[in-house]
């Protein structure tokens, strides 16, 4: 386990000097309306075009907006101009779901999707999103780069016609809440947690003894507010954004689902280029997608002297707790995962973890 855990440090470190080279583009990417191309102006009529979505806002700061800044200025200048980029931040273009249905039809040719959007799409997808299912990034990142997640791409584009280009950290998720101190399964019981829309949250926040509440995102905040529900579950990043510590005096750190953000492109347009403008396109991918983790890694490594400015009171697991949440947790969801995406995803994914932990 020595190379994940050096390879998420090495890439921590690279973050800031790359992203020194993104500041020029950052200035013309982030001045457009939403009505224009909001990488500035082309001047080559005759090159391919590729409108890229994301959901973050268009500052540096943020990890999507980041990479996506960094993928254009290497696309465009490796194709000497003949593949441009015009990036749409902040849900432009859509929100999640008509981001893939135009991936699908081709009138969005990239973009960067969350997994909840996308597990509905494609279900196996989801199965990353099991409970306590990596230890660290390191062992995260080598799982989606590995064989596994190549498998998982090739049946997602014959079933979606939605290439799978690379896969990036949307956060690890912890839970927060507004009662009490969480140190063990038991101190969950009673406690009214928000979940995304998903089955698969509903059932592992079952398993904690907590009652689960299916609330949508931008609804979240009020819902807080308003006692709703007394706590939610969302990595460092999403805390910060929705300024969850205003209501959350409590916050686990549980790293209990490491979730993932996925570049994907529209695989009709991605036939129509050039082989080496593909692999132009996937090499741009390759390095927007290390600068996404790191920026993600280095607040999720961090979590805890950051939410603690936020005057929440952090709490962090003990291993022996770790393991008791994981066996509350993981094995009724990853038999629900077995019923609907099949139990060959699930047992193959759970084998390539185990396989990298005996390395």
């Amino acid at each position: 386990m020595r190379k994940p855990l050096m390879m998420v440090m090495m890439v921590i470190a690279l973050i800031g000097m790359i992203l020194t080279g993104c500041k020029d583009s950052e200035t013309a990417s982030t001045k457009e309306p939403a009505s224009k191309p909001a990488s500035g102006t082309k001047t080559n009529k005759d090159a391919v075009v590729i409108r890229y979505a994301h959901f973050q806002p268009a500052g540096l700061d943020q990890p999507k907006q980041a990479a996506a800044l960094a993928f254009e200025s290497y696309v465009e200048s490796h194709t000497n101009g003949e593949v441009q980029v015009e990036i749409y931040p902040a849900s432009q273009l859509g929100d999640a779901d008509t981001v893939l249905e135009g991936l699908k039809l081709g009138s969005i040719q990239m973009g960067v999707v969350h997994d909840g959007p996308i597990s509905s799409l494609y279900p196996p997808m989801g199965v990353y999103n099991m409970p306590f299912l990596f230890k660290n990034q390191g062992e995260a990142w080598s799982v989606f780069d590995g064989d596994y997640t190549k498998n998982l791409a090739e049946d997602m584009k014959k079933q979606t016609g939605i290439r799978l280009l690379g896969l990036a950290d949307n956060g690890i998720r912890q839970f927060t809440n507004s009662k009490k101190e969480i140190k063990s399964v038991a101190d969950m019981k009673g406690l009214k947690m928000r979940v995304q829309p998903s089955p698969l949250y509903e059932k592992l926040v079952q398993g904690t003894g907590a009652s689960p509440s299916a609330i949508a995102w931008t609804e979240l905040p009020t819902a807080l507010q308003q006692k709703v529900v007394d706590g939610q579950e969302n990595g460092v990043t999403n805390i910060l954004a929705a300024s969850l510590f205003q209501t959350q005096k409590h916050v686990t750190l549980s790293n209990h689902v490491y979730s993932f953000h996925a570049y994907m492109i529209s695989d009709a347009f991605f036939s129509k280029l050039t082989q080496e403008q593909q692999k132009v396109v996937q090499e741009g991918v390759d390095i927007a997608k290390w600068i996404h983790r790191g920026m993600t890694a280095n607040q999720d490594m961090n979590a805890g002297a950051i939410l603690s400015e936020k005057g929440m009171k952090v709490t962090t697991l003990t291993p022996e707790a770790v393991e008791e949440f994981r066996q509350a947790t993981q094995p009724a969801v990853a038999d629900w995962m077995k019923e609907t995406v099949g139990e060959k995803w699930v047992e193959d994914l759970l084998a390539e973890v185990e396989a990298l932990r005996n390395e």
